[in-house]
């Protein structure tokens, strides 16, 4: 018996109802049968004085384990001022605070979603490399950038272009094929 592998979502954003927060929902639809698990980005800023006193927050250490438990990751960011948001930084920052290093290996899919005609790509070429020393196997392609976000998803939540639900199904299909390699 097979079991059905665990995707980890992580939305660059905290908003409730980010065009992100969706994506990477819509990344799970498309992904296939998985265990989808949403990461919870409310973390307190880091401050190395802080881990010191008290070490790494609960909520980081959670993040770390959600990491290390995953089969594979999709992550999309938002743009803010060229770049990807402070509370994703700091998501990353807090998880390579952990014991070892629970990015190592992971098959990763980046994806972006901005108001702007572009889509966040320039987010996204920022959080690839804030990535680079988690040594993961982040996916070169298909990229994911979705522009006018806002006005891209239907009243379930879904896709509604054809090219987006496209390339996006592709990046799902290459990331599940990256499983266990």
């Amino acid at each position: 018996m097979t079991t059905d592998p665990v995707l980890l979502g992580i939305a660059g954003a905290l908003r409730a109802e980010s065009s992100n927060r969706k994506l990477i929902r819509e990344a799970a639809r498309l992904f296939g049968p998985c265990a989808f698990v949403e990461a919870d980005l409310r973390l307190p800023l880091f401050d190395a004085d802080a881990e010191e006193a008290d070490g790494v927050p609960a909520p980081a250490r959670k993040l770390a384990e959600q990491i290390a438990m995953a089969d594979a990751i999709v992550i999309s960011t938002p743009e803010y001022n060229k770049g990807p948001p402070g509370v994703l930084k700091n998501a990353l920052d807090w998880s390579s605070r952990t014991e070892g290093n629970p990015w190592a290996g992971k098959p990763v899919a980046v994806m972006s979603a901005a108001a702007g005609r572009a889509g966040g790509e320039r987010a996204q070429l920022v959080l690839r490399s804030f990535m680079v020393p988690f040594q993961t196997r982040i996916l070169q392609g298909p990229e994911v950038h979705l522009a006018d976000c806002r006005n891209q998803f239907d009243d379930k939540e879904q896709l509604k272009g054809e090219l987006y639900v496209k390339t996006l199904q592709a990046l799902m299909d290459k990331l599940r094929a990256e499983i266990g390699r």
